[in-house]
This record gives structure tokens, C-alpha cells and sequence, in this order.
């Protein structure tokens, strides 16, 4: 209105005759800003605008539907892309969450949605092409959202870049797998590639560089990088790799199907479990928010496991496959993706979960009576075999010297809790990747604490940070509403600066595959070195950066002696 008003007044009395015109033109202008609208090889859209952390005009596509809606005959099948659309598709809101446990947020099974920000469009001949940022959720396979109330762009934004979030199917929905045709699994994996795809197609419409494609993952997005990495399915789609707090490539075997939690899942909604087929066929019958709320029925131990369906090792029946093999052994025989890697780990990652433990009688107990079975439940290894004792003996051994547990070593079990399920994986990631990538690798150990975490010390009303945990990190890459408060220029300096230091060593990262590559004051000057097997380097992102070596060394060790690498031979 402001504007309107303006240019009202520079017409002058002798040329109102025409205002009606003008005032069109300016109410045209004025709707356009509000909601801009491109051509895309897919058809023509419309966003909104939102405002990045220091102010930028973030120009944001919501809700666009990448694949078909999952449902009917389209559930437990891989998806069908959406190639294009008639008119002009409104893209100015949040799409549905993916059905899974929630406290109120609008689910449903057509959730296959994915979101585009820019702050800088093409405009004519003139395209930006800016460096491409993916994100891929994290939630175990079976929680989380991009929406943007979770997963805000508004610091990210302030950096050159173009992003880009994406729901996919989780759960059952994502990844029931029976080991043969009916359902071989994975479908949320090749959710994730029709979306890698899509960017190939569309993103230099929203002012991004098709050939400069990263992507970010965290937890079970971290693990998914490692997946396309080594998949004949992601080839060529992607040019770099941040895999933040997650990886395969440890203690948890990659199973060829998972049909002991398919029929799991089909006694918690009232269907037979005899035959693959009568599974899927009655699940087929059952609401995707029936699917999503049995989450609950899965666990075995207080809040474990924390990992329930995975990516699957995928039988020939007939349809491309995503995964072919277990991935450490792809990566040792060169089924790799070579791209500059990043990968790293919080200070203290699942070492919460230990509280879980022993501040309740009931699982103390049951956990120091019957260690041999609980333990490959909370810590992710297989159970039942030779191996899975040695293993459970090895740890307890290792870390409690065979103690009973109790509060006095709980912080002991909680470095069980990390190692098993975070430092082991994410080292021997590192690790492989430094001898079989040929591109540069970088690790990192995200040690700064701030005002807020994901978990705050018992009894102190969250208001005390227990230490640097799981997602902490996330913390300073978006705003997520949900949780946490912006921040703001009245925000303590050094988490304003956490927020520059991390999306600067990202888009870095982004743009040229090094994440220094000019020492900066805004990077403390720091060189990030590459890791390699003998000096073993890595940064810590505490309150300063610096270089350090060797990871948790002694610890590590223990978890590669009790999986060598040989076993993949």
C-alpha cells in the first residue's frame, strides 16, 4: 500500500485519468510479490515469501507433490513420479506429514511433498544457478517432517544457496519388507531418488545449479546418504555429501527383508501373520493412521530400539533395486559414488538414554538380569548368534567392568548407548571412506552447548542442558519453531555466531567441496583438514574451532575388533 500510495502522488492531478490503470498494474505487482510465480519444466507455480534470520525475502514453494499419492494399489510399490500438472499449482503452504506418531499435526498417506527455497529467482536470460542444498530427514525411519515449522530455512537462507526439504514414507509405509515379492522394502529410499530426480529436472527454475547438488542428512537421513551413495539407483544425481550423526556401516546388519516386524506390525492392526502375502494383502486394508499410531507396539525395552525398520539388502524380483548388497562390502569392492564427504558426530549423541535406565527400578533390573538379551536390543546388533553374545559380554566387560548397572555408572552405559549406536558406525564410515573415496573427507565433533538442547537434566525443569546430544546441532541450521525460539539479534553472541559458523562451513562445503577454503575470521581462521587413516584428523565445533586427532581412539578400537572388516570379505 505504501508503494501504491508513492506512485499515486508522483501522477499528478492532469494524468489521473490513468489511475485506473496504473493502480491495476500496481495491485498486479503487489499480488505477484506476495506470491511469486515461476515456469518450471513441470508447469507453472506458486510460493509465498517468508523472512530469513537477518531479513532476506526468502521466496518458498510448499507442499509440491513430487510422486503420486501413495495409496490403494500404490501402497508397498515403488513410487510414480509426477512429471507435471495443469495450471498453475499452489505451492504457498505446508503439505501433510507422513502418518507416524504425532501430537496434532495434519497427517496423511498423500505426504510424497517437497519444499523449494530461493532468495534469488532467474529473471529473463539471467539465472543465478546457486549451489543446491538437499535435506533428508532424520526420525529413525519412522518420525519427522520437512514442513516448515520443523525444519525452518530461515538461517540457512541467509547463505547463497537454494534448498530443498522433502517428506518420505516411514514406518511400515516406507519400508515393510518380506524378503520376496510382495514387498521387497525400500520404498522410502526410492521415495528419496524420485526426489533427487525431480531436482535434476526443476531446480534451475528456483535459480539452482542441477550440477551442484548436496546432499544433508542427519541420523537416518545421515544413514540414507551412505544408501546413495553406493545404489545404481542415485548415480549421478548428487555431487556432495554431508551425513550428520548416522551411519550403516556398524553393528547393525543390513538384512535382506524384514519379515519378523512385518508380522509384527500385522498383529498390531489385527491382521493375519502367516504368508507374505496375507500380510500385505490385509495391510492393505488398514488406515495409514492405523499404521502410523501402532508405533508404540514395537518397542521391547523401555524406548528401545531405537532403530526398527531399515533400508533393506533388496531379492531380484523383477523391479530395479536400490541396494544390492550389504554397503561395507559395495564400498570395498568400488560400488561407490566418489564426491567430497563430510560426516561427524555430537559430544555426547544417545548418552541420554542411560537416564532412561536407571532412573527406573523395573528396567535396572531387568536389564542387569537378562544383559545377554536386552543388550543387542538397546545397543543395535544382532541378536540370538555366537556373535551377539560375544559382543554383550565384550561391552559389559569393556565399559562397566562386568558391574551391576545402577546410577553411578550411568555414565557409562550412556557411552554404550553412543558408541553402539553413533561413534562406531560414524568412525568406520569416516574410515572407509577415506580409503576408498577418491574425493576429500572431513569428520567433525559438534561439542558446542548453548542455551537449548534436546535433553535437559532431570529434575531441572529443561532448563539445563545434559551435555551436546543427538540433533543438538540441528539446532543452529534451522529454526525449528516447534521447540526452540529464533534467533534473533538479542540472542547470546555465541549461539548467533554457531548459526554463521555452521551454515557458512555448509554452503563452503556446497560451493567448492571444502569447507575452508580461504581461512576466514567468521571460521576462527581454521584450516578443516581432510581425514585420512594416519593422522586420523578431525575439527571440533565447540566455542572455537579446532583441529584435534583420533576420535574416541580407545573405544572405537574395541567395536572394530569385535566386527573387523574381514567379516565382509
Amino acid at each position: 500500500m505504501f508503494i501504491c500510495y508513492i506512485r499515486t502522488r508522483l501522477l499528478g492531478a492532469k494524468r489521473m485519468f490513468v489511475l485506473p490503470v496504473i493502480l491495476l498494474l500496481l495491485q498486479y505487482d503487489w499480488v505477484y510479490a506476495e506470491h511469486p510465480q515461476l515456469t518450471t519444466p513441470s508447469g507453472s507455480i506458486k510460493g509465498s515469501l517468508l523472512t530469513s534470520r537477518l531479513g532476506k525475502t526468502i521466496y518458498a514453494f510448499r507442499g509440491i507433490r513430487y510422486a503420486e499419492p501413495p495409496v490403494g494399489e500404490l501402497r508397498f510399490k515403488p513410487p510414480v513420479a509426477v512429471e507435471t500438472w495443469n495450471g498453475t499449482y499452489d505451492a504457498t503452504k505446508d503439505g501433510s506429514i507422513c502418518p507416524q506418531p504425532t501430537a496434532g499435526d495434519p497427517v496423511s498417506e498423500d505426504c510424497l511433498m517437497l519444499n523449494v527455497y530461493s532468495t534469488k529467482l532467474p529473471k529473463g536470460k539471467d539465472n543465478p544457478k546457486r549451489p543446491v542444498i538437499v535435506y533428508i530427514l532424520p526420525g529413525a525411519f519412522y518420525s519427522t517432517t520437512s514442513v516448515s515449522y520443523w525444519a525452518g530455512p530461515q538461517y540457512f537462507m541467509d547463505q547463497d544457496i537454494v534448498f530443498v526439504t522433502f517428506n518420505y514414507r516411514l514406518g511400515s509405509l516406507g519400508f515393510l519388507a518380506t524378503g520376496d515379492k510382495e514387498s521387497p522394502g525400500n520404498y522410502g529410499m526410492k521415495d528419496q531418488v524420485v526426489v533427487l530426480k525431480w531436482v535434476q529436472k526443476n531446480i534451475a527454475s528456483f535459480g539452482g545449479d542441477p550440477d551442484s547438488v548436496t546432499l544433508l542428512g542427519y541420523s537416518a537421513g545421515s544413514w540414507s546418504i551412505i544408501f546413495h551413495m553406493v545404489s545404481p539407483m542415485s548415480k549421478g544425481l548428487f555431487h556432495k555429501g554431508i551425513a550428520m550423526s548416522g551411519s550403516p556401516v556398524g553393528g547393525w546388519p543390513i538384512p535382506t527383508g524384514q519379515l519378523d516386524i512385518a508380522k509384527k506390525q500385522a498383529r498390531l492392526v489385527g491382521c493375519p501373520d502367516d504368508t507374505s502375502k496375507n500380510i500385505v494383502n490385509c495391510l492393505k486394508t488398514k488406515s495409514a493412521k492405523e499404521l502410523g499410531d501402532s508405533f508404540f507396539g514395537f518397542r521391547e525395552f523401555g524406548y528401545d530400539p531405537i532403530l526398527i525398520w531399515s533400508p533393506v539388502i533388496e531379492p531380484e524380483v523383477g523391479q530395479e533395486r536400490f541396494i544390492t548388497d550389504n554397503p561395507i562390502r559395495l564400498i570395498m569392492n568400488g560400488h561407490l559414488q566418489h564426491i567430497p564427504f563430510i560426516t561427524g558426530q555430537t559430544k555426547d549423541e544417545f548418552s541420554y538414554s542411560a537416564f532412561n535406565v536407571v532412573n527406573n527400578e523395573t528396567l535396572t533390573k531387568e536389564m542387569n538380569e537378562d544383559w545377554d538379551r536386552i543388550a543387542p536390543i538397546s545397543f543395535i546388533y544382532e541378536r540370538g548368534t555366537k556373535q551377539s553374545l560375544k559382543v554383550s559380554r565384550a561391552i559389559r566387560k569393556f565399559y562397566l567392568d562386568d558391574k551391576p548397572i545402577s546410577k553411578s555408572n550411568r555414565e557409562a552405559l550412556g557411552k554404550i548407548y553412543s558408541d553402539s549406536i553413533e561413534t562406531f558406525p560414524i568412525n568406520r564410515a569416516v574410515k572407509l571412506m577415506a580409503q576408498y573415496n577418491k574425493k576429500p573427507v572431513y569428520y567433525y565433533r559438534f561439542s558446542f552447548q548453548g542455551r537449548y538442547s534436546h535433553f535437559y537434566l532431570p529434575g531441572t525443569n529443561n532448563t539445563v542442558p545434559y551435555g551436546v546430544v543427538h540433533h543438538d546441532d540441528l539446532i543452529y541450521l534451522f529454526y525449528i519453531q516447534r521447540l526452540f525460539p529464533r534467533f534473533n539479534a538479542t540472542s547470546p553472541r555465541p549461539e548467533i555466531d554457531m548459526v554463521q559458523t555452521l551454515t557458512t562451513l555448509h554452503t563452503n562445503f556446497a560451493k567448492t567441496g571444502n569447507p575452508t577454503p580461504t581461512r576466514n575470521p567468521t571460521l576462527d581462521n581454521v584450516k578443516w583438514d581432510t581425514f585420512n587413516l594416519d593422522t586420523q584428523k578431525y575439527l571440533d565445533i565447540g566455542e572455537k574451532l579446532v583441529m584435534k586427532e583420533r576420535m574416541y581412539e580407545d573405544r572405537v578400537k574395541l567395536w572394530e575388533d569385535l566386527y573387523p572388516l574381514s567379516m565382509y570379505n
